[in-house]
């Protein structure tokens, strides 16, 4: 098993910035990938970030340009910056861990962007 704790979501204006926080209980170089997750009302789960073991990162065309993420291995912890936020990137979001034994989510930390 492995438990993930999020954390930095709340309610910020249109162009503000947040930044969530994944700790995770297990050493992030024992997952394939970690990356962050949201779903909007009446709307299905969608990947918005991801980190590869290897470093690789990738991210949905919408957050290209305005959300980095980032690890920080001694802490085993995953960053989301999120800048230049917009009233649709309202969403929970969700951390990942893609790891040999399985998949495994957070509990879910809200982000409203306000316009």
């Amino acid at each position: 098993q492995v438990q993930l704790v999020e954390s930095g979501g709340g309610l910020v204006q249109a162009g503000g910035s947040l930044r969530l926080s994944c700790a995770a209980s297990r050493s992030i170089f024992n997952s394939f990938s970690m990356g962050w997750y949201r779903q909007a009302p009446g709307k299905q789960r969608e990947l918005v970030a991801r980190v590869t073991v290897g470093g690789t990162t990738n991210y949905t065309d919408s957050v290209k340009g305005r959300f980095t993420i980032s690890r920080d291995s001694a802490k085993n912890t995953v960053y989301l910056q999120m800048n230049s936020l917009k009233p649709e990137d309202t969403a929970v979001y969700f951390c990942n861990y893609y790891g040999p034994r399985g998949t495994y989510w957070g509990q879910g930390t809200q982000v409203t962007v306000s316009s």
